[in-house]
């Protein structure tokens, strides 16, 4: 099996969301061992996201997965306006560096092109992630511009055209 048929992205309902913040697989899937796809609160909050854009727009969040482990996640971060969809993804860090998140958002991209709600998908990287973006690159994402979030500090803006 290729690189390209081994990793996957599966829409997260609330049902997969509950295994995941009890530490269990679901869908007969398995969890990565050596390191979390995401600590607790943050699924906690995910969840709640994924819940809140949810009721206007669905899929809201993804599963990635790479011959059936739940290896990340990747999440509609708002509700799309206008077609434009923005997403965040995170890998579990035993997992990093291995091609699954290029090959995760291609499938996005490949899901955005196919869904005519959507026509631009956006993203934001740390300014000192260049794993994530190379991720972005590699999917054909263009540099937009920069911003400083209050949380995270300074931010890279991405975009990708799906029509």
């Amino acid at each position: 099996m290729s690189n390209v048929e081994k990793t996957m992205i599966i829409e997260l309902t609330s049902h997969d969301f509950e295994a995941l913040l009890k530490d269990i697989a679901p869908r007969h899937l398995r969890l990565v061992q050596d390191s979390a796809i995401a600590p607790p609160e943050v699924l906690a909050m995910l969840n709640r996201l994924a819940a809140d854009i949810g009721a206007e727009f669905s899929p809201s969040a993804w599963m990635i997965v790479e011959d059936d482990e739940i290896v990340g996640l990747c999440s509609v971060i708002k509700v799309p306006q206008d077609g434009k969809m923005h997403i965040g993804y995170g890998v579990a860090p035993s997992r990093q560096g291995r091609g699954c998140t290029t090959r995760a958002m291609g499938q996005l991209l490949e899901w955005a092109r196919n869904d005519p709600r959507v026509t631009l998908l956006s993203a934001e990287t740390g300014v000192g992630n260049i794993a994530s973006q190379r991720v972005l690159e590699r999917n054909g994402f263009i540099r937009i511009g920069e911003r400083v979030d209050a949380d995270d500090g300074p931010l890279i803006c991405w975009e990708a055209v799906t029509l």
